[in-house]
């Protein structure tokens, strides 16, 4: 059985979980509006991705017993000045979630949970990806400056991303 405060922290991270699900699909229709749909695919696809996230915690939830509870999402921003400030806020954002899963892995730590530990050595190594991989878009968009051609290349690069 898991204990009440893992089961509310758990709760809370399918929410951030959740959320970034709703705000990738935000920053997918903005770049669809944008006429760019490499950057759609691609943040429709981490949309995707977030949810099977918040997915993996759910079914851990169930597993072990505990209760799922679901909450509101907050309504996430649907305009950005550019494609680099859409994925500064993507890196901003993955930073938090890691934040998050560390915080959560902390408390499983402490009150000795060792199946949420396991699982979340998952997370901490995916988290490590997404990172990595908005760090990665950011710096070429901060090379390409808003050359049109040099976006149209990388919306093209970024259009060939498929699912998990």
């Amino acid at each position: 059985m898991i204990t009440k405060s893992l089961q509310d922290a758990i709760n809370e991270q399918i929410n951030k979980e959740l959320y970034s699900s709703y705000l990738y699909l935000s920053m997918a229709a903005y770049f669809e509006d944008k006429n760019l749909p490499g950057f759609a695919n691609w943040m429709r696809k981490q949309a995707d991705e977030e949810r099977g996230h918040g997915m993996k915690f759910y079914d851990h939830m169930v597993e072990r017993g505990g209760r799922v509870m679901l909450k509101a999402l907050d309504a996430p921003k649907t305009d950005w000045k550019s494609s680099l400030e859409a994925f500064e806020e993507v890196a901003e954002h993955e930073a938090k979630v890691t934040a998050s899963i560390n915080a959560l892995y902390e408390l499983a730590l402490k009150e000795k949970d060792y199946p949420v530990q396991v699982m979340l050595q998952w997370f901490i190594t995916e988290q490590v990806e997404e990172e990595k991989n908005a760090a990665e878009i950011l710096a070429n968009l901060k090379l390409i400056e808003d050359r049109g051609t040099a976006v149209l290349m990388l919306d093209h690069r970024l259009g060939k991303r498929t699912g998990e």
